[in-house]
């Protein structure tokens, strides 16, 4: 009489104890499990939050066949924390542990836990500025320009910017820098220098996320094209070793250069892709820094979702 009832029981008693020691595949196994809830159903709640995931990518998750590891999929983890009435980060975190534990040896530069603590920094400041992830642009080009100082560290960077609208009524742009371990994202500025000026800016001291709103002094209809350009003013971290650059969506082209002060050139640069946050970086080539120009750089003629960046080894 009462096996529906101690079902129930059982279900949210592994839930907890899921939860607490993980794995990420069978927590989120034992949460849906507990909801009652079918894939389909899951999906249909996730498409409802704007996130795009398919029953086969789910059902790889639930069986530890995969774990999600694009910038849409940990959107979708942390949707999927909400839709299944789960603590905050607590599906994140156990991700956090898996993919720390798992090889290959982690590449230099930021950790997966790091990055993966600022996409949750970066949703929540956008959510604050009532912003969508592309923000009804897309981006035909950017060329973005780096400058490193005399004592090694992230001096700024200037972006000139080429978008098209793909719905009616965008006015602005969220520009998003992510400075270097130990930054003070309060005592970066930021400077619209072509075609916007500056609204709202947040920013998070921990992850050293900061986000800037750059209005347009018009508002687009679909398929209209802008240019406009901006800059962040940082020079508040330490040492620099890399800058990298991270895509949710695929199109346009992407140029980057690294300029160096003159009395600080690193001995090597190379680029380097990553498939996410998670994935090992892959595509490493070589890159000849100018010594006349102290500047080195990387085109990407049509850009794929996942991570670009240029590296650089001081000695």
């Amino acid at each position: 009489m009462h096996t529906g009832t101690q079902h129930a029981d059982l279900a949210t008693a592994e839930l907890e104890t899921a939860l607490r020691g993980g794995p990420f595949h069978v927590a989120l196994r034992a949460a849906i499990n507990a909801r009652g809830l079918p894939l389909q159903r899951v999906q249909h709640h996730l498409s409802r939050y704007g996130v795009r995931v398919g029953v086969t990518s789910l059902s790889y998750w639930q069986q530890g066949a995969r774990r999600p590891q694009r910038p849409e999929s940990l959107r979708a983890v942390r949707a999927l924390e909400e839709i299944l009435q789960l603590p905050d980060e607590s599906l994140i975190r156990l991700l956090a542990e898996a993919e720390e534990r798992s090889g290959p040896e982690r590449p230099t530069g930021r950790s997966y836990r790091s990055l993966v603590e600022a996409s949750g920094v970066l949703e929540r400041l956008l959510t604050e500025l009532e912003s969508p992830l592309d923000g009804g642009l897309h981006t035909l080009g950017h060329h973005e320009r780096v400058r490193i100082g005399a004592r090694r560290e992230l001096l700024g960077r200037e972006s000139h910017h080429i978008v098209r609208a793909h719905k009616d009524g965008v006015d602005r742009y969220v520009a998003i820098h992510h400075g270097d371990p130990g930054c003070a994202p309060e005592r970066t500025t930021v400077r619209a220098l072509e075609n916007c000026r500056t609204g709202r800016v947040r920013w998070h001291r921990d992850t050293g996320v900061l986000v800037a709103e750059l209005l347009f002094d018009t508002r687009l209809r679909a398929g209209e094209t802008f240019l406009f350009r901006y800059a962040f003013e940082d020079g508040t971290a330490g040492a620099s070793s890399e800058y990298v650059r991270g895509f949710g969506f695929a199109g346009g082209q992407y140029a980057l250069q690294v300029h160096f002060a003159e009395n600080a050139l690193p001995v090597r640069c190379h680029r380097f892709t990553q498939h996410s946050a998670a994935a090992p970086r892959s595509g490493r080539q070589e890159l000849p820094l100018s010594g006349r120009h102290r500047s080195v750089h990387l085109v990407e003629p049509r850009v794929r979702s996942g991570i670009v960046g240029i590296g650089w080894d001081w000695e």
